[in-house]
Order: structure tokens, then C-alpha cells, then sequence
């Protein structure tokens, strides 16, 4: 049986003069500011044919995140894990990894996604944008589908203007509020600028109830400005159900 790991958490750095906090606003429109942000890393491997042994071992450690089954390889999963310091995913995760049935896996290093929750500026609730709403998204039980994937733009969306770039954005964040309410599709975007080995951008996350309305609004957003004339690379795509979710507050 696996052993539970401790790790001591690390101050998080003093600030040397430079802002690179995430930025919100107040209902009154005054500018707040957090430096905190939840990582979260997915990790692909195929050779399982036991997945209730997996789940044990992650049970027995306490390791946070979610476990996969591959829709797309019936001997695949997908291990989703989080934490606010990225030395977990060194310190502990890896330990863990190596030293558990894990280790008799295959990884597909090609599946890999590794990113940091982020906000654009206008989010009030800022704890809860970084950190507690992407985690109880992923471990929510009733949303056990999701699709996981990169991409990464176009130069020349870089080379617009702020307003043209909200409003781009506006366009696709319009349909997946929409998908939200309608509790089709709840999202998770996650920043991988100089963390994803393929030097894309962002990770996003989709999970819900069932398969289909997740695969409908990626085939949605195909037609959005952002999507059809300002993205280099899109994918590759992880499919897959949740097997286990460590728990989290609703």
C-alpha cells in the first residue's frame, strides 16, 4: 500500500517590485489583485487492466484530482492532479508515481497538459475563480465526462488591439456561459505559456453529464472569430469519464 506523502509548503515569494498578481474588480469597479493560482496537471497512460487498483493506491496517499478512463484506448487513463505550489507535482506527486502500481504504466507523454488557473481582469471573487471553482468543477460527481485539450494562437491575435481582443473573446465566452446555464458544459481554462512542451498557450477543460454537449460545443466555437482565424493548433484531445474524484466541497 502506498504511503502518504508530506511535503512542507513554501512561502509563496516576495514580490521584488514587479506586479505580476492575478487582477479582479469590485462590484464598483475598483481594481483587486491575488497572488494565488491552483495548477493542475493531466497525465496519460495506457497498459491498465485493473483500474480499481489505481484508484486504491490513490485513496490510501490522499493524492487531490481525478482518475480517467480513456474513451479512446480501452487500456488508458488520465490522471488529473492539483495543487496551489507546483513543488507537488515534484515532490510529492512524482514520489508517488514512481513508487506505486503506476509505475508498471505507460505513459503518453503526447497527452501531457500542465497549466495555471488565470483571470482576465474583470472576476470579482478572485479565491474562488483561482482556486476553489476549478476544483469543484473537475470533482463535481454529477460531471463525470471531459474532454481536455491545448491550443495555442495566432501571432496576429497578439498584434490587436485590446478592444478587438475583448470582444473576440466576449463572442466565445458568450457560448460557454450559455452551455453553463443550461448545465451542458462547465469549463476550466488554465494559462501553459512556457510550462506545455509544444509551446501552446492554453489548456482548456470541459466537463458535464453526458459526452455529446461537450463534443457539440467544441464543434460550436469552431465557428467563433477566435477559433476559425486566430488559433495555430488545437488538441491533441483526452476523452474520458471519471473513474474517481477526490473529494471537494460543494
Amino acid at each position: 500500500m502506498a504511503l502518504k506523502i508530506t511535503v512542507p509548503r513554501p512561502e509563496a515569494p516576495a514580490g521584488g517590485g514587479l506586479d505580476i498578481t492575478e487582477k479582479g474588480r469590485t462590484a464598483t469597479g475598483e481594481t483587486t489583485s491575488l497572488d494565488r493560482r491552483l495548477f493542475m496537471q493531466l497525465l496519460a497512460f495506457t497498459g491498465v487492466t485493473d483500474t480499481s487498483r489505481l484508484i486504491t493506491e490513490l485513496n490510501a496517499v490522499g493524492i487531490p484530482g481525478v482518475l480517467y478512463e480513456d474513451a479512446a484506448d480501452p487500456y488508458g487513463v488520465g490522471l488529473l492532479t492539483f495543487d496551489e505550489f507546483p513543488s507537488f507535482f515534484v515532490d510529492t506527486l512524482r514520489p508517488f508515481l514512481q513508487g506505486s502500481v503506476f509505475h508498471t504504466l505507460t505513459p503518453r507523454p503526447e497527452l501531457t497538459m500542465f497549466g495555471r488557473t488565470y483571470t482576465i481582469g474583470y472576476e470579482q471573487n478572485l479565491e474562488d475563480v483561482l482556486l476553489d471553482r476549478p476544483r469543484r468543477r473537475v470533482c463535481n460527481p454529477a460531471w463525470p465526462w471531459a474532454v481536455w485539450y491545448p491550443l495555442r494562437r495566432s501571432g496576429a491575435y497578439e498584434q490587436l488591439s485590446a478592444d478587438e481582443q475583448r470582444t473576440i473573446l466576449m463572442e466565445h465566452g458568450g457560448i460557454g456561459r450559455a452551455y453553463g446555464r443550461a448545465d451542458y458544459a462547465h469549463d476550466i481554462r488554465l494559462a501553459c505559456y512556457g510550462l506545455d512542451r509544444f509551446d501552446n498557450d492554453f489548456i482548456t477543460g470541459l466537463v458535464g453529464k453526458e459526452l455529446f454537449p461537450l463534443t457539440a460545443i467544441v464543434q460550436r466555437m469552431r465557428k467563433t472569430r477566435q477559433t476559425s482565424l486566430y488559433l495555430t493548433s488545437l488538441g491533441p484531445f483526452f476523452v474520458g469519464r471519471a473513474a474517481w474524484q477526490s473529494p471537494f466541497p460543494a
